[in-house]
């Protein structure tokens, strides 16, 4: 099993696949690794995001253990668990993904014209060591009509999305600039995530 991303999004294994371009040798599994992701009172945003990376780490590094276990015919070998979580900020309030169609809307209608932050934190542990980074991301969004909101909301793209927009998808149309990390705002990012697992030797 080695390299396990502790993550059911198709965006972060589409990311992580891409680290390896030089390394054609180099694998990972998913193991979705569900967590309760409810933020501890007075918890900010920069603390909540990375405490849920590193448990979406730590969750996914059990799991594995336990698959490795149940199989005792296939040799084990030693677990990489890597686990990220992203959020948006606008004003000091956290945006997690929209609970309906609603609240898809009170979260576009906020962000339009507005300047808010996107924070992604990857946390990557073997069980004995656990490593973390964090990254903000200034993103910039044009006004929003609420024709350009309703339509938005009718192809169900925000509704799985922080923020209740996906940069790499039709949200892009929204986005004046960003300063910072794009593949952070998607979900990963990649210059970050890279130094860690050279640090993991999982790269070198």
């Amino acid at each position: 099993m080695g390299l396990v991303l502790a993550s059911a999004s198709p965006r972060r294994k589409e990311l992580l696949t891409q680290l390896f371009f030089s390394h054609p040798n180099v694998t990972f599994s998913v193991l979705a690794a569900d967590i309760d992701e409810t933020p501890f009172s007075d918890e900010g945003a920069a603390e909540l995001v990375t405490r849920l990376a590193f448990e979406k780490a730590k969750a996914g590094f059990l799991l594995a253990k336990q698959q490795q276990e149940r199989h005792t015919e296939i040799p084990s070998t030693p677990l990489t668990v890597l686990g990220s979580d992203t959020i948006v900020v606008l004003d000091n309030n956290i945006l997690g993904k929209p609970l309906d169609i609603h609240d898809a809307k009170r979260m576009l209608q906020a962000l339009s014209a507005q300047e808010h932050y996107v924070m992604t934190a990857v946390a990557i542990t073997d069980g004995l060591r656990t490593l973390d980074r964090l990254v903000k991301t200034k993103v910039c969004f044009c006004s929003l009509s609420t024709s350009d909101i309703e339509d938005y909301i009718a192809t169900m793209e925000p509704m799985d999305k922080a923020g209740a927009y996906g940069i790499q998808g039709m949200g892009g149309n929204f986005v004046t600039r960003i300063e910072g990390s794009y593949s952070a705002v998607v979900g990963l990012p990649l210059v970050e995530t890279r130094d860690l697992l050279k640090e993991m030797q999982i790269l070198t």
